[in-house]
């Protein structure tokens, strides 16, 4: 059951479109984004949840403050992995410094679109039954295998943006300019409407989100089976991605051991879902907690964060 009203709903909408209209108004003139800037947009992001998170614990007592906290965390962790794809399709669409918080910002809003659609699919499968439960958990154990393979692999991240099925797709029926037109997503050249190089790169990090969230909706429902809480995790995690993305993207290639963090809290919230669809069936099949879950992710991100740090330390 939700927590949620319409009044509650249409409040977090309209402060989120709000949000939105603000930084559209900053970046209508490009500039490349200093750090001072970047650290003061990230702790006025990371204020905001936890303002909400003390209002949730004030109105709908502490175990509603848990899930929403734990959610967070889960989603800030699995985005800071979305970060490192962002800087590596960044870098091979060649995008300036000063319109890379554009394409941010045009890609993290289409992101919110399609994790409202994620969102509301997984309420709905989980109204059909408890089976749902028992997929997302399937779905996070093989997305887990996956990155770790990957991590354990030891090679270099890549991409080829012109293998990339939605940046081919365009291709194949907009013309797109060979350069850069300041911030301008589309001009006309010729009496053609024509798609500049900084509209492909925000549809790449776009497409690559629907990849994103496949594997982070059903971890949060892993959290919390509050669509509301789900959707303000997401959005709070997102709305914040593009400031940590210049403070982090200098750390980003040092935390070496991240996708073995996240492929155990993946596993971890994976076996979570199963043992809850378990226990739904077999009352005698234990729970994890959601505060021990919490414990475990902090856990875990603090663990390879280290391990990281001593790794490139070594000769």
């Amino acid at each position: 059951m939700s927590i949620a009203s319409p009044l509650l709903w249409s409040v977090t909408v309209a402060a989120l479109v709000l949000l939105l209209a603000i930084d559209l108004v900053l970046t209508r003139r490009p500039h490349e984004v200093g750090m001072r800037e970047a650290v003061a947009w990230s702790v006025f992001y990371l204020a905001l949840p936890v303002i909400f998170c003390a209002w949730l614990w004030f109105a709908y007592g502490t175990t509603v403050a848990v899930e929403f906290l734990t959610g967070f965390v889960v989603e800030k962790s699995l985005s800071v992995d979305n970060l490192f794809v962002f800087m590596l399709l960044l870098a091979a669409f060649a995008v300036p410094a000063e319109l890379a918080r554009r394409v941010l910002l045009y890609g993290i809003v289409g992101a919110l679109l399609l994790r409202v659609v994620f969102i509301m699919l997984g309420a709905a499968a989980l109204r059909s039954g408890t089976w749902a439960f028992l997929l997302f958990g399937a779905i996070l154990l093989v997305t887990a295998a996956k990155v770790l393979k990957g991590a354990l692999s030891g090679r270099e991240r890549e991409i080829d943006v012109s293998k990339l099925p939605a940046v081919r797709l365009v291709r194949r029926f907009v013309p797109v300019t060979s350069d850069y037109r300041g911030s301008k997503l589309f001009v006309r050249e010729n009496g053609t409407l024509t798609l500049t190089p900084l509209a492909l790169a925000a549809v790449a990090v776009f497409a690559v989100d629907i990849v994103f969230a496949v594997d982070s909706v059903p971890a949060v429902y892993g959290v919390t089976a509050d669509p509301y809480l789900v959707f303000a995790t997401n959005a709070f995690a997102l709305l914040g991605l593009r400031a940590l993305y210049f403070v982090l993207q200098g750390v980003l290639t040092k935390l070496c051991h991240l996708d073995h963090g996240l492929s155990v809290i993946l596993a971890f919230i994976g076996i979570k879902l199963i043992l809850h669809w378990a226990h739904g069936i077999w009352p005698q099949v234990p729970e994890i907690p959601t505060l021990a879950s919490l414990g475990v992710i902090v856990a875990v991100l603090a663990t390879v964060t280290v391990t990281s740090l001593y790794a490139r330390r070594r000769p």
